[in-house]
């Protein structure tokens, strides 16, 4: 896996390309990210760096954090994450990770929480179906049977019934990166990416 980065939605518009098309695309505040601790074959047994994002006031901060970054010199950071490399050897502690290390043109995978939207039914979850909505009907938006009778008698795992909808982690892959701007550490990639904005999201 190559290094990654930590950046913020920032939201979504549109450009024209030369043809005149218009293209959806995301803008994303991208690093820039500190490499906070490098793990070795030989210590950890894989080879991996983890990164912060966001830096914040020690006070808001767990002690066994803050000691962790204080112990390299290192700011206190709000967000960390992981991601493996092949390799180590170029990398060291604090060094900074920006949008500088991607490039227009290329494909990458952003994962993000999507929007939660609470508990919902099968027609707003699953787009089931709803049923007659007149003549007496009593089953507008209800899931309807949920098994069978005697045999199985029982209803089977995995089926499709209303519950919670959202706030769970997604990655979209194959996104492409139509404009880098170093200045302002933005990322703007084309279509859409997992949740709203202010959302934190791990690029790749």
């Amino acid at each position: 896996m190559t290094i990654g980065i930590l950046g913020t939605k920032v939201g979504m518009t549109q450009i024209f390309d030369d043809s005149g098309f218009a293209i959806p695309v995301t803008v994303i505040k991208a690093g820039p990210c500190m490499i906070t601790q490098i793990k070795s074959t030989e210590n950890e047994g894989y080879n991996a760096i983890q990164i912060g994002y966001a830096e914040s006031s020690p006070q808001k901060m767990t002690k066994p954090r803050l000691g962790h970054l204080t112990k390299s010199n290192l700011p206190p950071l709000k967000h960390l994450k992981e991601y493996k490399v092949d390799s180590t050897n170029s990398l060291s502690i604090a060094q900074k990770i920006t949008v500088d290390s991607f490039e227009v043109g290329q494909n990458v995978s952003i994962s993000g929480t999507t929007i939660g939207k609470g508990f919902a039914g099968t027609v707003k979850r699953y787009n089931f179906t709803r049923g007659p909505m007149t003549h007496g009907s009593k089953n507008h938006r209800e899931p309807g049977s949920i098994g069978q009778g005697s045999t199985p008698a029982k209803v089977h795992k995995g089926k499709k019934m209303a519950g919670r909808l959202g706030g769970k982690k997604t990655t979209i892959k194959n996104l492409e990166v139509i404009y880098i701007n170093s200045k302002d550490n933005l990322l703007v990639v084309k279509g859409s990416v997992p949740g709203k904005s202010g959302n934190l999201l791990s690029i790749s």
